[in-house]
Parts: structure tokens; C-alpha cells; sequence
């Protein structure tokens, strides 16, 4: 086996890999914002610094035409016989000047100027102007000695004939320094609007994003089995805090989810454990005993097995039912005409056992529920009821219409032995047949009830009847009830 070469790298594999630190969500987007706020305020500062400087040279233009207008308008109004050079002159010593503006006339015989004017003199551009006078009158802005100075020149005109040149200048250094200051306390003044909008994001961003995380650690503790975490009430009343709220109430659904889940499996378990016992048990007795060639023997097994399947079947699948429950589409709502629907309903119960069959007064309704669900529900309340009457019983159906309370009633009313109020709150759970007659019910029923009622918004109750019996209601709320126009 070759050793490895001195100076090889390493293979690969085998390298240590250096992870570099991300910066966490809350420092990444406040630089982004940081980015964005120093473009739009850097733009910002620059346009106003231009506008700036822009507004003092335009005004000190201003300055320097009005001097010339002033000094062709007096030139124009000197005696008829003056001379143009003798009143320049005289018009420049007597001119009231502002401080750092110069006047410098150039005529063809001399060159007149106020005080000041020989650092500009000293300038070839300006001397330039002077020697050739210019066709139109312009404005312009150089550094003269280190000085930035607004020039206007213009030709000056006697009888059709440039004769000379009018300059005018003034010192903008004043104005400079001005500009200087504005610019460093605009830069001063956006720093601080940059500082404080950076630091604002990034605390409302780590207030968010707080939340978040609090979210995503809820979220891993549920995934390993902590269903019971929550994040509770966060103290405000916005897009964050309704977040939360959602993600609790999420949670709580889950959580019953679960909770109804296992403990559906656990009824399931539970009670067909019996039925399967039963049903095993009678075939090993067939076949211990020999009895399997006896047609009678076999035919009586056979139709205990089926009896103990059939009743399997029905309890499945009201255990699906009630698993389905929590299901958001478990309701198909039609809109249904409450008297010709428990019209029906009181037909189809009379075949059920010979009783005495009541329909109270129904009022004229239109609800929107689902039909086959709420007939159901209703069936198992009449079947509840006939198994604990008698020929001679009373068995009733109610439907009440209260706009008061704000509920919609649908009732089971009998003439039996009742239900004493121990017992009322718990025949409303699963396999619960507490005081009950006979030995065939799955205790499911109620509990089916109870899931349909709450699907639709509503609860039931359990009461006494003025016939003497139990009265077991079904309250929906009364938004369930429909007008005839909506109709």
C-alpha cells in the first residue's frame, strides 16, 4: 500500500467544512431597508443640494441684470450732448452697490470699475471679455482666485455700433459656504433619518419575527407529542397578534383531532374485542364438539356469528360517523321545509313500534341543514325512545321556533320512565347506557346526536317532558332559519 505523497491535499470527504454564520432574518431585511433608505435619502440630499446652489446663483443673475437695466436705463436718459464716458463715471462712483458685487465698463477710450474690481481684472478670461465685447448678453459662474463669482457681460450698444462692454460680477463665496452647511446638515439630518428608520425596522421585525419563532417552536414541541402547547394571548390586536390567535386555534383543533382520534381507536378496540370473542368463541365450540357435520348445530352458529358481524358493521360505522365529525365537509346543507320534512318523519316512525304517535304544531320554516344528518339524529331520538316505552306510551315530535333565545328546536318528547338528572349529562357520551332496558344498543347513539347538533352549530339537551317522560332536544341556532324571499 503506497504511502501518500507529501504535499497532496486531502481528499475531500475528509476536510473540515467551515460554516459560516447567516445573519438572522431581522439583520438580513433591515440592511435590505438600510440600502433602500440610503439610496432614496442619498438621491434626496443631492437633489436639494443642487437646488440649492441652483436658487443663490439664480438669484445673484437677478442681482447683476437688475444692474444692468439700471445702467442702460440711466444711460439712456443723459442729455442729448453727454458724454458716454464722462457719465459712466459719474453713474459708477454715485451707484450704491451690495457688498461683494463689481461693476467694470470697457470703453473704447478707457475702462471704468468700481472698488474690487482688480482681483477680477487680474483674471485673462475677464480681460477677455473687456477686450472684445460680446455679441449677446450672457451669464456665467467661474472661480476667480479661488473665488466662485456669478458674471453677467453684455455688449454695450450707442448708435447701432458696439461701443464697449458692461461687466458684472458677483462674489458667491458667502453663498458657498452657505451650501457647504446645508449639505453637511442635510447628510447630518438623513443619518439620523437612516439610523432611526434601520433601528425602527429592525425592532418591529424582531418583534415579528419573535412571534415566528415562537411559532416554529410550538410547532417542532407538537410534532414531538406536546399537544397541549399553545402560544396564548400575545397583547395586541393586529396582523400578529390575529396570526397567534389563528395558530391556537388551529392548534386546539388538532389537538381534538387527535385526542377524538385515539380516542376512537380505543372505542373501536374496545368494543369489538367483544363481538369478535363471541363470534370465535361459538366456531371453536363447533369444532370441538364435533357438531360441524350437524346441519341444526352449524345453521345456529352461523346465525350467531352473522348476528355478532351484523352488529360489528353497525357499530363501525357509527363509530365512522362520529370519527367524520370533526371533518370540515362532514355537513351537505340543502335548504329544508321544516313541516313537510318532519311530515316524513312522523310517517316513517309509526311503522317503527305501535305507539301513540304525536306531531306537535310545526311552524312554517325553511332551514338550512342537512338533511340526511339531522333525519338521522332525529331517528335515533325515536329510537331511544321506543326502546324505553311501552304500547300504551306517548312518543312525541317537536319543533319550536324561538326568536328571542335565538335557537331552533328539534325535539323527542315521551311518556316513559325518564331520565333522572345524574344520569342526563352522561347518556350524552360514547358507550354510555346508563339505566338503560335492553342489551342491544351500542350507547352511540346520543353521542351521534350530539356530534350532528354541534356540526350545525347547536347543542343538546336533556330535560323532562310535560308527557312525563324525557325530553332530548337538538338547539340550533336560529341563523339557520331562512326567509321566504331568501328562499
Amino acid at each position: 500500500m503506497m504511502a501518500a505523497r507529501p504535499g497532496r491535499h486531502a481528499p475531500q470527504a475528509l476536510q473540515p467544512q467551515l460554516h459560516r454564520r447567516r445573519p438572522g432574518t431581522a439583520a438580513r431585511l433591515a440592511g435590505f431597508h438600510a440600502l433602500v433608505l440610503l439610496v432614496v435619502l442619498g438621491a434626496v440630499v443631492v437633489v436639494f443640494v443642487k437646488q440649492f446652489a441652483a436658487s443663490y446663483r439664480t438669484l445673484g443673475a437677478r442681482a447683476l441684470t437688475s444692474e444692468l437695466r439700471a445702467y442702460v436705463a440711466a444711460a439712456a436718459d443723459r442729455p442729448a450732448n453727454g458724454d458716454l464716458q464722462g457719465f459712466t463715471v459719474s453713474y459708477l462712483q454715485a451707484r450704491a452697490l451690495p457688498a461683494g458685487t463689481v461693476l467694470i465698463v470697457s470703453l473704447p477710450a478707457s475702462r471704468v470699475a468700481t472698488p474690487g474690481s482688480s482681483v477680477l481684472l487680474s483674471d485673462a478670461r475677464v480681460t477677455g471679455w473687456l477686450a472684445h465685447p460680446p455679441t449677446k448678453t450672457f451669464t456665467t459662474a467661474t472661480h476667480v482666485n479661488g473665488a466662485l463669482t456669478e458674471f453677467l457681460v453684455s455688449p454695450i450698444v450707442a448708435g447701432g455700433q458696439t461701443t464697449g462692454t458692461f461687466l458684472a460680477a458677483i462674489d458667491l463665496a458667502a453663498d458657498e459656504g452657505q451650501r457647504s452647511r446645508v449639505l453637511a446638515l442635510s447628510l447630518a439630518e438623513a443619518g439620523i433619518a437612516l439610523l432611526a428608520g434601520v433601528a425602527s425596522a429592525y425592532l418591529l421585525l424582531r418583534r415579528l419575527l419573535r412571534t415566528v419563532g415562537r411559532m416554529t417552536r410550538t410547532a417542532g414541541d407538537i410534532g414531538s407529542g406536546a399537544l397541549d402547547r399553545r402560544l396564548g394571548d400575545q397583547g395586541i390586536d393586529d396582523e400578529v397578534g390575529q396570526l397567534a390567535a389563528t395558530f391556537d386555534s388551529m392548534l386546539e383543533r388538532i389537538d381534538t383531532a387527535m385526542t377524538t382520534q385515539r380516542r376512537l381507536l380505543s372505542d373501536v378496540s374496545h368494543q369489538l374485542r367483544t363481538p369478535l370473542t363471541v363470534a370465535r368463541g361459538h366456531l371453536e365450540v363447533l369444532d370441538h364438539t364435533g357438531d360441524i357435520a350437524n346441519p341444526a348445530a352449524v345453521a345456529e352458529t352461523v346465525t350467531l356469528v352473522l348476528d355478532e358481524l351484523d352488529h360489528m358493521r353497525s357499530l363501525v360505522e357509527r363509530l365512522l360517523l362520529l370519527g367524520r365529525a370533526m371533518e370540515p365537509d362532514f355537513l351537505s346543507p340543502d335548504l329544508i321545509d321544516a313541516r313537510a320534512f318532519l311530515a316524513d318523519l312522523h310517517s316513517a316512525c309509526q311503522v317503527l313500534a305501535p305507539r301513540r304517535w304525536l306531531l306537535a304544531t310545526i311552524p312554517d320554516v325553511v332551514v338550512s341543514a342537512d338533511v340526511a344528518k339531522l333525519r338521522g339524529a332525529l331517528l335515533n331520538l325515536v329510537d331511544n325512545a321506543v326502546r324505553v316505552t311501552t304500547p300504551n306510551d306517548t312518543i312525541a315530535i317537536v319543533c319550536e321556533l324561538d326568536n328571542t333565545a335565538g335557537t331552533l328546536t328539534f325535539a323527542v318528547e315521551d311518556s316513559g320512565p325518564g331520565i333522572p338528572a345524574a344520569q342526563r349529562e352522561a347518556v350524552l357520551a360514547r358507550f354510555a347506557r346508563p339505566g338503560a332496558r335492553d342489551q342491544d344498543g351500542s350507547g352511540l347513539g346520543l353521542a351521534i346526536v350530539r356530534a350532528v347538533a354541534e356540526a350545525h352549530g347547536g347543542r343538546v339537551t336533556v330535560g323532562e317532558s310535560p308527557l312525563g317522560g324525557a325530553r332530548i332536544a337538538m338547539v340550533l341556532p336560529a341563523s339557520l332559519v331562512r326567509s321566504i324571499e331568501e328562499v
